[in-house]
């Protein structure tokens, strides 16, 4: 009875077949979410401004038997952007089963000393690119049969925190 029961909550947690991108993935969350995804057997492609930041993650995953792939993006570039999602277009056969818009990133300051450059910064790299991903990635997600579109919030989003206005307007729920 308990093998039987392990097998069946393993089908029903299993990802296998299905294709994943997650932004922001080589650190915190987003690390921790392409390791649960490609964990529970989904392919997954991540993305992060930093290319050392990939090529480590990339090694500790392939040390680690988990199927993730990883490309360099700055996802405040909506060329960036559109080079990514023709990458997954590609890479997974035209189909994307999961979006994650995890990426965020901010600039600790008082609301008044945010200058235009920090506000469009933070909005473009936190907000702007996900909707644009998601824009995108609408047509592989449909072609999937199943597709899921996750938005990374924060609590930032809730409390006030006087260092990190522009992204609590980011994170917000």
């Amino acid at each position: 009875m308990a093998a039987n029961f392990k097998a069946e909550i393993e089908k029903r947690w299993s990802l296998h077949g299905t294709t994943a991108l997650v932004t922001g993935g080589t650190k915190g969350i987003g690390k921790a979410i392409v390791e649960e995804l490609a964990g529970l057997g989904a392919k997954v492609h991540t993305c992060a401004r930093n290319e050392a930041d990939v090529e480590k993650c990339l090694q500790e995953w392939k040390s680690l038997n988990l199927t993730v792939t990883g490309s360099v993006c700055d996802v405040s570039s909506r060329e960036q952007r559109e080079n990514l999602i023709h990458h997954i277009t590609s890479l997974f056969q035209g189909k994307l089963n999961i979006l994650i818009n995890n990426t965020g990133t901010s600039r600790f300051k008082n609301a008044l000393n945010f200058t235009a450059e920090d506000y469009s910064f933070i909005m473009s790299t936190n907000l702007e690119s996900a909707f644009h991903l998601s824009q995108l990635a609408h047509p592989l997600l449909k072609a999937s049969g199943s597709g899921s579109i996750v938005f990374i919030s924060s609590v930032a989003g809730l409390i006030a925190f006087p260092v990190m206005t522009v992204y609590a307007i980011t994170k917000g729920d």
